[in-house]
């Protein structure tokens, strides 16, 4: 029980969705020297809220510790590379964008997404708080402001000049505390006829499949279509089109206007989504409380299969070190007896040590040398693109296992 209220609506908080113990922050990688000093643990423990099924956590760190210096960089992601041009192609024409037209993209990260539009003769601003990533893309060549988005930051850039064709927020949702703050800016800084575009993990899929480990105190909130549209409407935004995409587990991209503006742009999509998502349970309590029971299920289905491979001689490796990686290994107390290290193409975390577990992190090429009878991979959601990558793995005989929604070894 706690006394904490909905970011949304204001409701106090009663109703445990899921409780995963308590872990280090996920992205807190750690060097060699760090290892033996004391890391802060805060509790990792989602809640619903009763009024607007807003499912989300409490903060424990603010946003401006957890992403000053950040280790995650969008570039080292091909298959994440390929959706961004593509949605720049298919936005360029779909929107009629074009010279004059201007593209603003809020956790715009090291300019993954704007390079496609800046090459297209189309003007480009980011806004990334991450100082140490924003650097990135301004070496690109790609004008980014390092702030975080909210109401007096965006008026403050709107008076400059900037305002949007296309507002785009991908995977950054989740990631505000404020979420009445961070949409009453983005509302200043579409132009009247612009559009907004938001991409996040859709809280449907995340629950069918039991997809606990994408729950980090990074990620403040979990958003099903019928929620963000009404946190959207107390702002004067409206969602006209809805797409329903594979990235990240499973993912929605909500088209979005000013209300004013919406009329014959609104189809038949997001009211659809919506009918769905009730009929699945997600404007009812007892639907979220089933969830914690399926977090631990995972868990032990992962500790089996890890302990079983130990008892038989086998060893185990991960690949990559993404932050819903830290969630998983810290929840079902995984440490170097049952993973001996993790690989990851970032060089920014390589040579480090996982949060919490203290696991080594590699360059992806360890795994050759050391030929595993098991990788482990943690960023199960680009699956397909790891098993692509690491090809050489099966050279050897060694398998990919994949540990969500159950620990699964790849045929």
């Amino acid at each position: 029980m706690t006394s904490s209220a909905c970011r949304a609506c204001g409701t106090a908080l009663k109703h445990v969705f899921a409780d995963l113990g308590n872990s280090p922050l996920s992205n807190a990688f750690l060097s060699a020297d760090q290892l033996n000093r004391m890391e802060p643990y805060y509790p990792l423990r989602a809640y619903v809220c009763a009024r607007c099924y807003l499912v989300q956590l409490d903060e424990f760190e603010t946003p401006e510790k957890i992403f000053h210096e950040y280790a995650y960089f969008s570039s080292y992601s091909e298959s994440w590379l390929a959706h961004a041009r593509r949605f720049a192609e298919s936005a360029i024409t779909r929107f009629g964008l074009g010279r004059g037209s201007r593209v603003v993209e809020v956790a715009s990260n090291d300019g993954y997404l704007l390079q496609y539009f800046k090459q297209a003769g189309i003007e480009v601003t980011g806004i990334e708080p991450a100082a140490n990533v924003a650097a990135v893309a301004q070496e690109r060549g790609i004008a980014t402001v390092v702030e975080f988005l909210g109401d007096k930051t965006a008026r403050r850039i709107a008076a400059g000049g900037v305002l949007a064709d296309l507002l785009v927020g991908n995977n950054v949702f989740a990631h505000v505390p404020d979420v009445n703050d961070f949409v009453a800016g983005l509302a200043v800084l579409l132009k009247p006829g612009g559009t907004l575009t938001l991409e996040f993990p859709h809280l449907l899929r995340l629950m069918a499949e039991s997809q606990f480990d994408t729950i980090y105190h990074e990620h403040f909130s979990y958003f099903s279509l019928m929620v963000a549209g009404s946190v959207l409407r107390r702002h004067g935004l409206e969602v006209v089109d809805v797409e329903e995409l594979p990235t990240h587990g499973g993912s929605l991209r909500i088209h979005v206007v000013h209300a004013a503006a919406a009329g014959s742009r609104r189809t038949s999509r997001p009211e659809e989504l919506v009918a769905r998502e009730r009929a699945a349970g997600l404007d009812r309590v007892e639907t979220y409380l089933a969830f914690d029971e399926q977090a631990k299920a995972a868990k032990r289905a992962l500790l089996r299969f890890l302990i079983d491979a130990k008892d038989q001689g086998k060893s185990v490796v991960g690949y990559g070190a993404p932050a819903k990686g830290n969630t998983l290994l810290n929840y079902c107390g995984v440490r170097t007896d049952l993973i001996a290290y993790t690989v990851d193409r970032s060089p920014h975390k390589q040579g480090r040590y996982l949060p919490g577990t203290h696991i080594p992190i590699f360059a992806p090429e360890r795994i050759a040398e050391t030929k595993p009878d098991y990788v482990v991979i943690l960023p199960w959601n680009i699956r397909d693109e790891v098993v692509a990558q690491m090809s050489c793995v099966r050279d050897w005989g060694g398998k990919f296992v994949v540990p969500i929604p159950r620990a699964e070894i790849l045929p």
